[in-house]
């Protein structure tokens, strides 16, 4: 295949993901409104459980109850819109934690028979995603079946970087603050990983989805646990306000951005078809 081959083929992947992909594209903004939604799953849901007293058992029925609603607003779109899609984010961030929680603190599981149950889960449900789908590459969800894949994926992630971010703050004992710093530093290996290594990118993607989820717990925590507690008592109400707030900002900005994306795409590939008209012409 020469240079302009590949550059042809890669300009047609890059416009079938803009028009027709369900999930966004791998950007900065994507990461940050990632971290920005898990450390709000993490605060919400002390907010909701402790905060406003609903309880547990409550607040993991009524979550659950808005995530189901939510996930078959976002099946019944056409294409990747981002209101639906990061308010499916959140909310599976707060239900994830939920999970995690109620093991913990109801069930009595310890945090290292949780952290190696969802990595299994995790691990299961990329094994069966790639023996139906042939690849587990978030820039090929074109069909609801890989998209459920990708949600039950999505999940355990946030269910296991819960477990595992509290396996190492609390447990484990570091803290807030070095936790905090410790996910970080994972993750920029993640990315040297990649980068520098060129090891595999849908691997790379994946190991890192995981390590934000921790790492937002850990900002989450760092921000709104009691100074007493080594956080800096900012409280869950502020916490979750403030990083809401920003992600509504963000993902307003972005739906501005997919619009306009989008009909330069619909523009390219209305040139395409009318270049191949003349040419057969």
């Amino acid at each position: 295949m020469t240079t302009d081959e590949i550059q042809t083929s890669a300009r047609s992947e890059h416009l079938r993901a803009v028009l027709y992909n369900r999930v966004p594209e791998i950007t900065l903004v994507f990461w940050v409104i990632k971290i920005l939604s898990t450390t709000t799953g993490e605060t919400a849901a002390d907010f909701l459980n402790d905060a406003l007293g609903l309880g547990l058992a409550v607040t993991s029925w009524i979550m659950a109850g808005m995530l189901a609603v939510v996930l078959v607003a976002q099946f019944a779109t056409r294409r990747y819109n981002p209101p639906a899609y990061w308010t499916v984010v959140v909310l599976i961030s707060i239900v994830g934690t939920l999970i995690t929680d109620n093991l913990t603190d109801e069930l009595g599981v310890s945090l290292w028979v949780s952290t190696g149950v969802f990595l299994a889960l995790l691990a299961a449900t990329f094994v069966v995603w790639f023996a139906r789908e042939r690849t587990l590459s978030i820039h090929t969800v074109f069909t609801r079946r890989r998209e459920a894949f990708y949600w039950v994926a999505i999940l355990f992630t946030f269910a296991l970087g819960t477990a595992a971010g509290d396996l190492i703050s609390e447990t484990i004992g570091l803290g807030y603050l070095v936790s905090t710093i410790l996910f970080a530093v994972l993750i920029a290996a993640v990315a040297v990983a990649w980068r520098v290594f060129h090891v595999n990118a849908v691997a790379c993607f994946w190991v890192a989805y995981v390590l934000t989820r921790p790492l937002g717990a850990s900002v989450g925590d760092l921000l709104s646990q009691p100074t007493d507690d080594g956080g800096m008592g900012l409280g869950t109400t502020s916490t979750s306000v403030l990083f809401l707030a920003v992600i509504v900002a963000l993902v307003a900005s972005l739906s501005v951005q997919i619009r306009r994306q989008r009909a330069e795409a619909e523009g390219r590939v209305g040139s395409i078809v009318l270049a191949g008209a003349a040419d057969a012409a």
